[in-house]
Parts: C-alpha cells; structure tokens; sequence
C-alpha cells in the first residue's frame, strides 16, 4: 500500500535501511498522536499493480498464501456441504459458520494485544501450524467414516481460536514485510492472493467432493500449510521494517478502545463493515440454499457459484491494488451498491441471472474490505495497529456468529430469497446511516448540480469559521 493520499498525517515511515529481529524489545512509553486521515485527497502516482512484490519477504509470504487458502478455501466448501449433507438445514450451516467466528467476537480484541506485544513472525509460525492440525484432523474423522456434525462444530471452534491471533498477526506483518510506502498495495494483493485462491480452491474442491468426498478437501488443506511454514522460516529477518513492540502492561486493551473511539476516521469505517460483515457477507448460508433448494442442484454447482464471486473479487482486488489511495466515499457508496446488488440477486428469476449477479456482488463486496482495512491501517499508529486490526477483524468476523444462526433461521423459515433479501437491506441501511455520520462528523453537506458536466451529487465540505482540524481532515478524506 502506497503512502497516498493522507501520507502528510499518517505515521512517518520506517526506513529502508531499518531492521528487526524476532527478539526486539519494545521501549515505547504508550500511543503517540493520532496519525489522522489515511486518505486524503492527494495521491502519489501509481508504482504498478504488483510493486510489492518486489520485497523478496513479501513474495515468500505471498506465495505460501496462495497454496494455503487454496487449501482453506476447499476446506470451506466441503465443511459447508459436509453438514448440509448430514443435517440437510441452512441453520446447521449458520451454526458451523457462527462457531468458527465466535471466538474472534469473544477474544479478538486480545489477539490483538498479543499481536502488539510479540513477534509477528513467530506467532504466525505457531498459529498456521496449529490451522493445518486443524484439518488434517477433520481429515481423519472424515475419510475414516466417523465424521459427525458436532465434530465440525468443535474443529470450527477450535479454528476460529487459532484465528483470534492469526488474523491481526497477518494483518499487522504485511507493514514489516513491505513498509509504509507499499503498505496500501500490499493489503490489495493480498485480497487478490486470497481471491485467486478463491477461484482454484471450490473448483477443485467440486471435483474432489464429487469423486472421491470431503475428506480428501480437508486433507489437502492441513497438508497446504507446508507452504506458508516454509515461506516464514526461509525469510531474512534483517530485511523486515523495525516496529517497536509493546512491553506488557496494564489497560492495553482499554487503551486500544480509547484510540479508536476518539477517531472518526477509525470508528466509522469498522461500523460499517462490522454491520456489512455481521448481516451482509453470509453467503455459505444463502448461497448452498439456493443451490439446494431453489435450483435443486449439487457440489459442483455450489462450487461453480463460488468460483464466479471469487472471479469478481479478484478484478476487485487487482482494481484496488492500482489506486493511490482509499476514500471514504468510495466505502459507503460501495456499500450501498452492495446491499442493492444482493437485493437483486435475491430476486433474481433464474439461475443464471443469479450466477451472473454474483460477480459484481465479489467484486464490490472485495472493495468493501479492501478500501476499509487499508483506510484503517493508514491511519493508525504502528504501536496500535495490531489492537486495531484485531477490532477491524473482531466487528467484521466476529459479528458472524450473531448474525448467521439469524441469518440461517430466516433463510430455512422464509425462504432462501427472503433471508438473501434481508442481508441487502441492511448492508443498505447500514451504508446511508454511516454515510450521513460521516458527512456530519466531516462537516460535510450535500451539493446537487444539475448542470451537464458537472457530478450531480457529491458530498462537499462546509466552510466555516468554527471548523476543527479533524473535520477537515475527514472531509478531505470522504
């Protein structure tokens, strides 16, 4: 991720020429000033698509991501037909996909202190080896003939505690891998990373569910974390930008809480894609109902559905990963475009408008996560980033398992259309709302101009004598 737009208020970058080892200690007295607005108006020019992958520790890391989530990601699709073929309900779907996220909404918060206080690198070395146990012993259970549904549910549970850690540990290393400079671009090729995976991973896991079963999709997945294992031990620790850490203290987590509800450019975003995530993003549940109870199809077609999303997620990504910065504005109205486009999919009369609908709905959906996490990390201290990024992930994932066995109960009670439906209406709700917080926080208002080559509606700062400092600096940023 490029500094950008906002670099003139974010945290100054580490030097190339800083180093870190895994055994740094950390001497900073506590959170410095605000950094202010990640994305201002002004951007730096484009370096590339692909500029940080320059980094030789970000194309180790890079690389053993893309085999492991295609590993995770064949793993999603068999556990979520795993258990419709055991229990034949949405609701069971809902319930796997809850527990596997209740622990980020539980604990996500004190993954982050942990993140802030040790060595990522370390962390992610025991937090991926503990994932591929994971599914090599949902492996065993299942191609041993023995797998019951409570089985997935405590693997599912047992994941997403591992998670608790891993999410903010990746999300916080990706800055020491690559520095401030390719920050904003690093973050977009690693949805991208994760997109192409997206793309491999169900496809194949159609075939081998189909086949041979869901025990060989679960063992491919344990097996896939070789490679990310390997990708961190063969990395040069010289290389990676010094982040001080955190010494253990007291308060840390408060302390975390009090410096994102005093910024507007913080809180705002990580409501919205904690409403987003919570509500918005349930497609296990929508999309193997539709499969199975509107078009009364199997594996490959569940598998087909998710590849097309996975295809428009992946331009997303590529998209993001050429923009110089990430505006507010562009997250709201992508948001709001979102619910619409769920909408629509909901009401979709025939399977392949359905199947065609789910390709913008990726790609916007993509945007969503991209355009929020890199708003957030560019405005945050490096001391906090981690209890940052873990809040950013905890509202986002953490909100699953509130909003998916309601999700679940809808969709078996109503219908899949309905339940679909319900997801866009608040995703749409939920963008307005925010949207308006936003311009009132920024000391924004609304411009409508009807002349021909003019923008018809735009959001335009106030200009007053009464203004703060961080009102013009979110109204630069919207």
């Amino acid at each position: 991720m490029s500094t950008g737009s906002g670099a003139h208020s974010a945290p100054a970058p580490n030097s190339h020429n800083d180093t870190v080892t895994d055994d740094a200690t950390a001497t900073t007295p506590g959170p410095t000033k605000a950094p202010g607005i990640a994305a201002g108006p002004a951007a730096t020019p484009r370096k590339g698509t692909f500029s940080s992958l320059r980094i030789r520790n970000y194309r180790l890391f890079a690389t053993g991501q893309v085999v492991s989530n295609t590993g995770t990601w064949m793993q999603r699709i068999a556990q979520d037909w795993l258990v419709l073929s055991l229990t034949g309900s949405s609701g069971a779907v809902g319930i796997t996909t809850a527990l596997q996220f209740l622990p980020m909404l539980l604990f996500g918060l004190y993954g982050g202190v942990l993140t802030d206080r040790f060595a990522k690198r370390k962390l992610l070395f025991f937090t991926q080896s503990a994932m591929g146990l994971t599914g090599l012993a949902l492996a065993v259970l299942t191609l041993s003939g023995h797998v019951q549904v409570w089985h997935v549910y405590l693997v599912a549970f047992l994941l997403g505690l591992v998670t608790v850690v891993d999410n903010p540990a990746r999300q916080a290393f990706v800055s020491e891998m690559v520095g401030q400079d390719e920050l904003r671009n690093a973050v977009s090729l690693n949805s991208a990373n994760f997109q192409s995976a997206r793309l491999i991973g169900p496809a194949v896991a159609g075939v081998l569910i189909t086949a041979l079963g869901s025990g060989w999709a679960f063992l491919f997945n344990g097996l896939s974390f070789i490679a990310p294992i390997t990708g961190l031990l063969m990395m040069r620790t010289a290389e990676l930008h010094k982040v001080d850490r955190v010494p253990r203290s007291k308060g840390q987590l408060r302390e975390g809480l009090r410096y994102v509800s005093g910024r507007p450019e913080l809180i705002w975003p990580i409501v919205l894609v904690g409403f987003i995530g919570t509500f918005g993003f349930n497609f296990p549940i929508w999309v193997t109902a539709f499969v199975y109870k509107v078009f009364h199809a199997g594996a490959g077609t569940y598998a087909l559905f998710n590849v097309v999303m996975a295809a428009g997620s992946l331009i997303g990504a590529l998209l993001a990963a050429r923009r110089a910065n990430s505006r507010l504005r562009m997250l709201v109205g992508a948001a709001l475009l979102f619910g619409l486009l769920e909408i629509a999919a909901a009401l979709s009369p025939s399977f392949w408008i359905f199947a065609a609908l789910l390709a913008p709905i990726g790609l916007v959906g993509l945007t969503i996560n991209v355009t929020a996490n890199s708003s957030v990390q560019m405005a945050t201290d490096p001391a906090m980033r981690g209890r940052v990024m873990s809040l950013f992930m905890m509202v986002f994932m953490g909100g699953t398992p509130l909003g998916a066995p309601v999700v679940g109960w809808v969709t078996d009670a109503y219908g899949p259309r309905i339940g679909f439906l319900a997801g866009g209406v608040v995703s749409m709700a939920a963008a307005v709302l925010v949207g308006l917080a936003l311009a009132r926080v920024g000391g924004l208002r609304l411009r409508i101009d009807l002349r021909r080559g003019h923008r018809h509606v735009a959001f335009v700062p106030r200009v007053g004598p009464g203004e703060t400092s961080s009102e013009k600096e979110l109204a630069a940023a919207a």
